[in-house]
């Protein structure tokens, strides 16, 4: 078998809002819980298991590869939600996209200040 990721954990403060928000935006569904994980599963079967912390949380980046037509209806909710967005992983550019590699990404953060990504193109593939 080919090495594949799995699973991560996501430490929030409150995993089940940060799962549902999470799963909301990408379209997804909060799968139940295991232990003390509450798992959203992405499409290619790695999930993204959501455990609470009262500990300060250090923002993680996470970045998933859509479809065209995906990154207009998951844009489409963020903008929806009222959430601010960026063209650029230092948020120096909100209200912007990028168009890296001939496709298109955004940055969003998630209530706990994890830095999220979505992209139609993965990076070095040209364009």
């Amino acid at each position: 078998m080919a090495v594949q990721l799995n699973h991560t954990i996501v430490v929030a403060h409150d995993k089940r809002a940060s799962a549902r928000f999470l799963a909301d935006l990408l379209g997804l569904e909060v799968s139940p819980p295991y232990g003390p994980f509450l798992p959203v599963e992405i499409p290619n079967g790695v999930t993204l298991d959501f455990m609470d912390s009262s500990e300060a949380i250090s923002p993680q980046h996470y970045a998933f590869l859509v479809s065209e037509d995906e990154f207009d209806e998951i844009l489409g909710r963020v903008q929806k939600a009222g959430l601010t967005y960026w063209a650029d992983p230092f948020h120096s550019r909100p209200g912007e996209i990028n168009h890296n590699d001939g496709g298109r990404g955004a940055y969003f953060n998630d209530p706990d200040g994890h830095r999220l990504e979505i992209i139609t193109r993965p990076y070095g593939s040209g364009g």
